[in-house]
């Protein structure tokens, strides 16, 4: 163990003299490279960010003197475990991610292996030009993995796969030589030439023909001197096993200025796969299909026609109308149950986040359990898929599996997650054994194992089954022309591992791990709740596909690994093992990535598969402290209703005190506050007391007074009294004190927080059923999801949490007819995050919609986060967040835009680093009462 040490602290050092990039062998950085997205996990020595073709040469030559193998990498979303292994992880995300050139009259482009697809589909857009090829992480998939995959996505039917659609490569082997790859045999390695020429035979006749998604093994037949020895396209679907690309230069489509979209019903699945092959002839863009137990959001399925399956036809065209009529074209000639053209581009897009999200949608059956994948994208000749569709449900219900069928019907490949339980040896054993028999079945109809995301270590070891031994020692001697020493990923393709073999499962804990939360949606299991991540990457979502979400606040402005939900989960996962991450809950490792987490809660709900980072962050730091001196934050911020309390009778004299700057500073550094930041102002008369001289004592709807209007900003208080009484609706406060307990939760102090939140449902308990109006999100959002499971043995907690209602939901809810004064004005500002992931808008932009104000608040999160920005050491990380959505919003806001945000600390964020005083909805509405003129202006709130 100790010359292994020693040898990889050589490997290390060497590298650091030799690269430029970033080398780093510690453990967080290991840790995060264990996994893609696939059911594997291998650990690697060390990762290296190599900075340009000379890094990539340079760390070469290291590993090539330490045999050590190397491991290309771009975003890591794999799903068979290519982008995993033992020794050194070349990471491209942090550089070589430039778009070296776009030629738009030759419709190329030449790209770096780290650039994401949807930055070249944006600097292409502006000549009319795309990259063909989208698979559905488009928004953080790199073009290197792209390469090294041959992805092809939802348009291939229209312009075919990755090796379709690239030029030349520029590469560098594992010995050292840089190769040029192109046609005609341009960079062909040594003795490539005769090993095509003796093998001429069984390059022409082992291929299964008619399979547009040939994915699977290499792909040798494309040097056949009848297809032009094109070295760049065997090149594509080699998963790193042969050299290390270094650039590429792509071919662009042209993209059609207009779409839309024919979405036509069908009664099953079966009946939708045989449908798709009879619209291929009038050249639609994709045809997708979907079955009904993959859409579990009501709201979309009341957006799809009548039927148990779809297809998704979208069409091109010059106009609007051109591909609306080509659309309707599609709707004549199908036979489907029933069906619709959609034009408007954000319902397209509603459609398509659909598709989408399936593979995150799809690690969870109907009934809620666990799915893997495995065989995730198998492939048939089209016309044979709906045969091969109804084979494999029968198929599955013979091993006693459940999946959910999705994919790309128009070129026969389909995706599919499986309840496998890899986690038992019986489990196991099943796994294997379906694995055979599934290719078995699919070579049978003629198929490719691999229909787009490779084989990986999940079905290279069956490739003899589809290819037969001959053609499959040909793959063996192909890579050892380019990779002799073998160090190019191993295991995968030539001389795989067993599919069995390096589960990332089985490295956990077999007992229950002791924890706060009651992991409802994971049967109380924190193991299961971790496993929850299966690596797809949406909160590494790049470029300009951002969009309007909150997931994940930190890593949108860092770009780091480590602060993505997923680099998280990842480092949960090792903690979890002990192997790499080995102090446990005491890992400073985790605690460090977890720091900048800003327990937004954007992941639960943005998160496909329903990750809850802010929950685990919760639960860590609570296991994490147990028995120690917490951050100087977590006392003062953490404990703010105790203090704000104790502070309320001296709020004048503390106020003028925070106006002192030497006191102020002295305060900062004593409560762990960020310098740059102001200590907000405390109310000199808190919303109970005024409300308390108003004499309420009972009413049809309770009023939460929550610590940060109650002591903080009681204008909201009082403006949403003013407008629950124009509603007619009777209210009143609860009878004692009470707390949400959301400040104990985010820092972790979850005992604090039970016997804080056992004192509120003593106090609720006469009141229990009668509905509770929150105005503050984050306390609303705590009510309902943090209240029952920390508390979920206490049927009390449930209770509580059901009967919790934002303040626009109220209104709807119980004072349908009232008609609130109109307000014709544009606003901009922010959706809370909390609101965002836990409660929804849905009544809130009713309501806007109702008095008239226009727009769209920014998506995002402000970046305060309750005590997240005000902590030392978080102010550049918080006004980066803020500058990611909610400041340009405001910038930009014509004048007279009122600017809203419900939320304390969206409000405080755009005082203190923009100037503007935000309003809550209330308090708008409320002035509109007072005043009974809505247009006059301006007012405070308003952009001027």
């Amino acid at each position: 163990m100790g010359d292994q040490r020693r040898e990889t602290a050589d490997i290390a050092r060497a590298l650091r003299h030799a690269v430029r990039g970033e080398v780093d062998f510690g453990a967080a950085a290991r840790a995060l490279h264990t996994m893609d997205a696939s059911n594997y996990r291998r650990v690697p020595v060390g990762v290296v960010a190599p900075r340009d073709a000379a890094d990539v040469a340079a760390a070469l030559a290291v590993c090539r003197e330490h045999g050590v193998p190397v491991v290309p990498r771009g975003a890591g979303t794999s799903i068979a475990g290519q982008a995993t292994g033992t020794g050194v992880v070349l990471d491209f995300t942090r550089h070589m991610r430039d778009i070296v050139s776009v030629d738009p009259e030759a419709r190329t482009a030449v790209v770096q292996p780290g650039v994401v697809l949807d930055r070249l589909r944006g600097a292409a857009r502006a000549y009319g030009l795309t990259f063909g090829p989208d698979p559905s992480t488009h928004s953080r998939c790199t073009l290197g993995g792209m390469i090294g995959n041959n992805a092809c996505g939802s348009h291939s039917v229209a312009w075919g796969t990755t090796a379709d659609n690239v030029d030349r490569l520029s590469v560098v082997t594992y010995g050292g030589t840089e190769l040029h790859l192109g046609r005609g045999g341009q960079g062909a390695p040594d003795g490539l030439a005769d090993l095509v020429r003796d093998h001429l035979a069984a390059l022409r006749t082992g291929f299964p023909p008619g399979l547009p998604r040939r994915i699977s093994g290499y792909a040798l037949d494309a040097l056949l001197p009848e297809r032009g020895t094109d070295l760049a396209r065997a090149f594509c679907g080699s998963e790193g096993t042969l050299a290390v690309l270094t650039e590429a230069t792509v071919r662009l489509v042209e993209s059609p200025p207009a779409r839309a979209l024919a979405v036509l019903g069908y009664a099953d699945e079966g009946a939708a796969a045989e449908a798709a092959p009879g619209l291929l002839p009038y050249g639609p863009l994709t045809v997708e299909g979907m079955a009904e137990d993959l859409v579990r959001d009501p709201a979309a399925r009341a957006a799809l026609p009548r039927g148990g399956a779809w297809l998704f036809a979208e069409t091109g065209g010059a106009t609007p109308e051109e591909a609306a009529s080509h659309a309707a074209r599609l709707l004549r000639i199908a036979d489907a149950l029933d069906a619709s053209v959609v034009t408007e581009p954000a319902a397209q897009r509603a459609l398509w986040r659909v598709r989408e999200d399936a593979a995150g949608t799809a690690t969870r059956t109907v009934e809620g359990a666990e799915a893997w994948p495995g065989w995730e994208d198998c492939a048939v000749p089209p016309a044979r898929l709906g045969a091969y569709l109804r084979d494999f449900r029968a198929l599955l219900a013979r091993h006693g599996l459940r999946g959910t069928p999705y994919g790309h019907f128009g070129d026969g490949c389909i995706h599919v997650r499986i309840d496998f339980d890899l986690v038992s040896k019986g489990g196991v054993e099943r796994f294997r054994r379906f694995s055979e028999d599934v290719a078995d079945l699919v070579v049978a109809h003629g198929g490719s194992l691999s229909g787009e995301h490779g084989d990986g270590q999940a079905r290279a070891e069956l490739l003899p089954r589809m290819y037969g031994g001959e053609l499959v020692a040909l793959f063996g001697r192909f890579k050892d022309l380019w990779d002799p020493a073998g160090g190019m990923n191993p295991g995968m393709l030539a001389r795989p591992a067993r599919l069995d073999d390096n589960l990332r499962f089985a490295v956990l804990p077999r007992e229950r791990v002791d924890v706060a939360f009651g992991y409802p949606h994971d049967g109380g299991d924190f193991a299961t709740a971790v496993r929850r991540c299966v690596g797809v990457a949406k909160c590494r979502v790049d470029g300009p596909s951002q969009g309007p979400g909150v997931m994940c606040p930190s890593f949108r402005v860092t770009g780091e690994e480590q602060h993505s939900t997923r680099g998280r989960a990842r480092l949960l996962h090792e903690m979890l093992a002990g192997e790499v991450v080995t102090d446990g809950w005491r890992s400073p490792e985790v605690r460090d990535a977890l720091d900048l987490c800003l327990s937004c809660k954007g992941c639960r709900s943005d998160c496909p598969v329903g990750v809850d980072m802010a929950t685990y962050k919760a639960e860590f730091l609570h296991h994490h402290y147990a028995g120690r001196l917490r951050p100087a934050a977590h006392y003062a911020m953490g404990r703010l209703p105790q203090w704000l309390r104790l502070a309320a009778p001296f709020a004048r004299v503390l106020n003028a005190a925070a106006r002192v700057r030497p006191l102020a500073a002295l305060a900062k550094r004593v409560a762990g506050i960020a310098p740059e930041r102001d200590i907000p102002e405390l109310a000199t008369e808190t919303f109970r007391r005024w409300y308390g001289r108003r004499g309420n004592t009972a009413g049809d709807l309770l009023l939460w007074p929550d610590t940060f209007t109650d002591h903080l900003s009681p204008s909201v208080g009082r403006a949403a009294v003013t407008v629950l009484e124009a509603a007619g609706l009777r209210h009143a406060l609860p009878p004692h004190r009470v707390c949400c307990g959301l400040t104990y939760v985010s820092t972790g102090q979850l005992d604090r927080a039970r016997t804080v939140m056992r004192r509120t449902l003593d106090t609720m308990a006469p009141t229990l059923g009668t509905p509770v109006v929150v105005l503050e999100p984050s306390c609303a959002a705590a009510l309902r999801t943090d209240l029952p499971e920390l508390l979920p043995d206490d049927p009390r907690a449930r209770r509580l949490a059901d009967s919790v209602r934002t303040f626009a939901q109220a209104l709807e809810e119980y004072a349908p007819d009232w008609q609130p004064p109109r307000l014709d004005r544009p606003v901009a500002g922010q959706t809370h995050c909390h609101q965002h992931a836990v409660l929804g808008d849905a009544p809130d932009r009713r309501l806007r919609t109702r008095v008239g104000l226009t727009g769209e608040l920014s998506g995002g999160c402000c970046g305060l986060a309750g005590d997240f920005g005000f902590t030392r050491g978080h102010y550049d990380v918080s006004v980066a967040c803020a500058e990611e959505q909610l400041l340009p919003s405001v910038r930009t806001a014509p004048p007279g835009t009122e600017i809203l945000a419900d939320g304390f600390s969206c409000r405080t964020q755009l005082d203190q680093l923009a100037g503007v005083r935000a309003r809550h909805l209330a308090e708008v509405l409320a002035e509109a009462l007072r005043r009974g003129d809505p247009a006059e202006s301006p007012e405070p709130g308003l952009r001027d």
